[in-house]
């Protein structure tokens, strides 16, 4: 795997590598921590640099990605689009070709895909697809973590995401079928994913997992180990927050709708989260919910990525 631009840019064997490493350095860390000792460990990226490059703003995978490089041992340098200006002060390919020089990976939150695309074409140096209009795969890895950490493994489960078919759900369904799961995409007429992405997933599907998408809240639910959401208007659709609020009444989550899934079932939200809209507070603040451990494992997630591309063959969660 050169560049992590979608979920579909993995393999099923990738995904477990990943999230296997990223466990023991999750582990490592937190034995650390309780020790006394630095979570650091030097030799995974032994002073190697790393491009954040935000087109959008960031808390998050900002936090995250520069922690991660740094306890990885390298040097994070973030960048942000008043200094670059993407496709205007500076072509998109030129800012690849200008960092590639410079340092060993570039992570790119934006929107258009395309950038990601470009980038890639240009760029000898890993590009990481850290947000785009189309993908999230990030966010999707520290979500099948989470997954594991409460069921232990994601073969079999089924996960029900209610709302928008944005690039969270693309890189959902996606993700899902790479890691055994069924996933099912619950949107309101006109709002469902790409057809393309769900073929896609569909062909990706292992151990008999399936892709689905419906308009029928409770039916979607039903059963499901996982219950996930996102905010109605995401950044960029700000003119269409009224009248998508129209089109998804019905579809927030609800301590109700809840029932209709499995009774272990767990609720997820990639964050940030308006409490009232798409989920209510007694659900996202609730025993069922898992977002902030879904929260901290973007760092434990992307570590392992950034090893993944940069140091495959260092050990897992050595502490120093």
């Amino acid at each position: 795997m050169q560049d992590f631009l979608s979920m579909a840019d993995a393999t099923p064997d990738d995904v477990t590598t990943i999230l296997d490493r990223a466990d023991a350095m999750k582990a490592a860390r937190d034995d650390a921590l309780a020790a006394g000792r630095s979570p650091v460990t030097p030799e995974v990226l032994d002073g190697r640099s790393v491009a954040l490059v935000f087109e959008k703003p960031s808390l998050r995978t900002r936090a995250s990605f520069e922690v991660g490089v740094h306890e990885l041992g390298g040097k994070a340098l973030p960048m942000w689009n008043t200094e670059i200006n993407l496709g205007g002060r500076e072509d998109v390919a030129d800012v690849a070709a200008v960092l590639e020089r410079y340092v060993q990976a570039i992570v790119i939150r934006t929107f258009a895909h395309d950038n990601l695309v470009r980038m890639a074409e240009v760029a000898d140096a890993p590009i990481v697809n850290s947000l785009s209009d189309h993908e999230h795969p990030c966010q999707v890895l520290a979500d099948l973590q989470t997954v594991r950490e409460e069921f232990g493994e994601t073969t079999g489960r089924t996960l029900a995401y209610v709302g928008d078919g944005n690039n969270v759900a693309h890189s959902l369904v996606l993700g899902g079928a790479l890691a055994g799961m069924d996933v099912r995409i619950v949107h309101p007429d006109g709002y469902g994913p790409d057809q393309e992405v769900m073929a896609r997933a569909a062909d990706l599907a292992v151990d008999g997992a399936t892709v689905a998408a419906t308009t029928d809240v409770r039916d979607g639910i039903a059963g499901a180990d996982v219950v996930y959401t996102d905010v109605w208007a995401s950044m960029g659709q700000e003119d269409e927050a009224a009248a998508r609020r129209a089109a998804f009444d019905g579809f927030r989550v609800t301590t109700d709708l809840m029932v209709s899934a499995s009774e272990h079932a767990i609720f997820l939200h990639c964050l940030p989260a308006h409490r009232g809209e798409e989920v209510d507070a007694d659900v996202i603040d609730g025993p069922t919910s898992r977002v902030f451990d879904q929260a901290e494992n973007r760092l434990h997630a992307q570590k392992a990525l950034l090893a993944h591309l940069l140091a495959p063959h260092t050990t897992a969660g050595s502490a120093p």
